[in-house]
């Protein structure tokens, strides 16, 4: 591995932890699209500081490009606010018409110099190296490198220092007015940073890689855990890992770097959709096919309290009473037997004490549907859920 791989993979990894810290709460906050905007609409602030320095590396982009975003946000907020729209629409038309602004201004103004769409929004990785930062006539490493390097250090560093703000303004905006932290200030704060960030990584890995990054870890890290700190954890491990086997992907391929990275973030992601303990799809399943099994049991029990003849506790006749399926009706005859709720003899079905005794539980919990009641049954008698 030479040098100039090293250097893109370092890149790309300190993009991803950049992107996963704000990224984590746009996606706590229900704001996941709004980095999708930020990432076009801020094209008429770069513009706009390139016209004023004639200095595609100057600072003042990033500082016009962040503005831009604010913008975008307050923009959709007011849009929002009216109650016309919802907040996918204001996403929708903001957007759309600041990027539109900016290609107008690139088009009419900047056709004599190197300034168009594709050098402004698609950076690319492989060249990130060739772009060196010189002091006092010494390279002193890619200039990607340095710039994302010190968004980064800054990002922690605000995230350390609001940690407590952020996390009370993004689970309780309410309570954190109410405890005189100002939930706006914080808002445009974290909108701020995520601008910063946008800006900052996009020259070296593009705008799309930038979007994927910032929420996709953020994403299947929300399936994982429900611990903040552990999600932040989560987000920029999968961020790094992405990032990192994605480019040995690309190398492997011969592909594009960004779309490899950004397929093993879809990747990581339907993993974690298909397998996470709790909230992945097979675990819903398994989950809803365990709620139903209960219900039939319940439903079985219930029969059985509620008939006192022989004739009705027959098997033969249960199958018929309940309407199911053989195999069904078997399927939940064998489990009652299991955990001791019914006892069988010759063919004829009976509660035992336990059954009897949840079976009462159950009817009193349908006559007053308290939540406490059902989860000491569940704790009691469900003992076929695991």
């Amino acid at each position: 591995m030479n040098s100039a791989q090293l250097e893109i993979q370092l890149i790309a990894s300190l993009v991803a932890i950049a992107c996963a810290i704000p990224g984590t709460f746009l996606v706590l906050r229900k704001m996941a699209m709004i980095s999708d905007a930020i990432s076009h609409a801020i094209l008429p602030g770069i513009v706009v500081g390139f016209f004023i320095t004639q200095d595609l590396n100057s600072p003042l982009l990033i500082l016009l490009a962040a503005l831009t975003g604010i913008i975008t946000v307050v923009l959709v907020e007011y849009i929002q606010k009216t109650g016309l729209v919802k907040e996918d629409t204001a996403i929708g038309l903001v957007f759309p018409a600041l990027f539109s602004i900016g290609v107008i201004l690139i088009a009419k103004n900047a056709n004599d110099v190197h300034l168009d769409v594709d050098a402004v929004l698609l950076g690319e990785l492989a060249f990130a190296p060739f772009d060196r930062l010189l002091f006092n006539g010494i390279d002193i490493g890619p200039k990607s490198l340095w710039v994302v390097g010190l968004i980064l250090l800054v990002t922690v560093s605000l995230l350390i220092l609001f940690f407590k703000e952020l996390k009370l303004s993004t689970f309780d905006e309410g309570l954190s007015a109410s405890l005189g932290f100002s939930p706006a200030i914080i808002h445009y704060g974290l909108m701020s940073v995520s601008s910063v960030t946008t800006v900052g990584a996009f020259d070296a890995v593009g705008a799309i890689l930038v979007v994927a990054l910032m929420i996709s870890p953020a994403a299947s890290a929300y399936l994982l855990t429900t611990d903040l700190k552990k999600m932040l954890g989560l987000a920029i491990s999968f961020g790094v890992f992405s990032a990192v086997f994605g480019y040995w992907v690309a190398h492997w391929l011969d592909a594009s770097i960004a779309g490899s990275i950004t397929t093993v973030l879809g990747l990581v992601f339907l993993l974690v959709y298909l397998f996470a303990p709790t909230k992945g799809i097979i675990a819903v399943m398994y989950r809803e096919r365990q709620q139903q099994i209960e219900v039939s049991l319940l439903t079985f029990l219930l029969h059985l309290k509620n008939h006192d003849e022989l004739e009705e506790r027959h098997v033969n006749h249960l199958y018929e009473h309940i309407n199911w399926q053989k195999v069904r009706a078997k399927s939940v005859l064998d489990l009652a037997q299991k955990n001791n709720m019914i006892r069988l003899d010759k063919n004829i079905v009976s509660l035992t004490e336990k059954g009897d005794q949840f079976t009462s539980k159950a009817i009193d919990y349908i006559m007053t549907n308290e939540d406490a009641q059902i989860e000491d049954m569940k704790a009691d008698f469900f003992l076929f859920r695991g």
